[in-house]
């Protein structure tokens, strides 16, 4: 097993990862707070993976709540069933919660734990590659709204993070590539030699060969812990983690949840924030399609939707979380593995990468 600690003073906790955890009860219980557990998960992963981890917790007050699958899903209405759950048994403040699940299931069961009674312990049990590289590490919690995504949440870290490889080999191709896109993009924004494995390795990523996704989660997960153990709370360096980011976000607000993935619209913005750094003088075209290339061997989109044209993104662009004083910033490549915020990017220039001019 595989241990990594995102190192966060009083608040630290540690990622586990290897095959077959579900069960593991003496990994499980020292993270459980209390007698109550309340387990979040949703209807596509309960019928596999809800029995093997109830397994884990005999003897404990067990609750379940099932939430429908789906990003159209991670919203207030769904976050209240959650709390009305939590109040119809009713749930004390030392209930642990325990996400078990994807990304929905994390952001949406730790936006809730951070929320009842003011904040009760809950441990993230990712099932999805996009889950266990990135959402379930690093404390952000959050919904969707209509008009923005994930701008209600959040910051609330985990008491742990466990995660089963094994729980991959019933992921659907299109959601592994999903997944796929964030392990790309922390080669992108800080790790040359991560990159330059990935080239050698995709393949065997996209067949499932168990080594290699152990190895490509590990150092994704070492990626990210270290940046938040810098910056929490996104105030500098945790920004260049939203690489993509920004246009991806428009992308699945302006095309409706669900329609587009989220790791399928950030590996299209990753190319984009690429396309943009070029046409700016900051990487090159050559490194660009290095780039491109990668992203279609993993099975991910590379072009924007038609249906967005330049004023729809700007308008979409100008709700996120990055914005200030009404200047969208954005994170871009000055190189392969070397990252930077900016605002000071040309806005004719950003135009172009979003009507899609050539060369994209």
């Amino acid at each position: 097993m595989s241990v990594l600690n995102v190192e966060l003073g009083e608040r630290s906790y540690p990622i586990h990862i290897a095959q077959g955890l579900l069960g593991n009860a003496e990994l499980i219980r020292p993270f459980i707070s209390g007698h109550q557990v309340m387990v979040v998960s949703n209807e596509t992963v309960a019928p596999l993976y809800l029995d093997t981890l109830l397994q884990s917790l005999t003897g404990l007050q067990v609750h379940t709540h099932i939430l429908p699958d789906g990003e159209e899903f991670k919203n207030l209405e769904v976050l209240d069933g959650i709390f009305d759950a939590l109040l119809r048994v009713p749930c004390d403040r030392q209930t642990t919660m325990i996400a078990l699940g994807g990304g929905v299931v994390g952001d949406i069961t730790g936006f809730a734990a951070a929320c009842y009674q003011r904040g009760v312990p809950f441990i993230q049990i990712p099932t999805t590659l996009l889950a266990q590289v990135d959402s379930s590490v690093g404390g952000k919690t959050a919904v969707n709204h209509p008009r923005g995504k994930n701008m209600i949440g959040a910051f609330y870290q985990p008491r742990c993070v466990i995660a089963d490889i094994s729980t991959l080999n019933t992921l659907d191709d299109r959601q592994l590539s999903a997944g796929l896109a964030e392990v790309i993009k922390y080669g992108l924004i800080r790790d040359l030699d991560f990159f330059v494995w990935l080239e050698k390795n995709i393949d065997r990523l996209c067949q499932r060969d168990p080594e290699v996704l152990a190895e490509a989660i590990h150092r994704s997960c070492a990626n990210k812990a270290e940046v938040v153990a810098e910056d929490e709370l996104e105030g500098g360096v945790r920004a260049l983690l939203n690489l993509g980011h920004t246009f991806g976000h428009a992308i699945e607000v302006g095309m409706g949840y669900g329609n587009w993935l989220h790791g399928e619209a950030v590996a299209t913005g990753m190319l984009m924030a690429a396309d943009l750094s070029c046409r700016s003088g900051w990487i090159s075209r050559q490194a660009v399609r290095r780039i491109a290339t990668l992203l279609e061997r993993a099975g991910l989109p590379v072009v924007p939707p038609a249906e967005l044209d330049v004023e729809r993104y700007l308008q979409l662009m100008m709700v996120d979380k990055k914005v200030v004083d009404g200047h969208i910033r954005l994170v871009l490549l000055k190189d392969i593995g070397d990252a930077f915020v900016s605002d000071g990017y040309d806005s004719d220039l950003l135009r172009q990468t979003l009507a899609g001019q050539p060369p994209l």
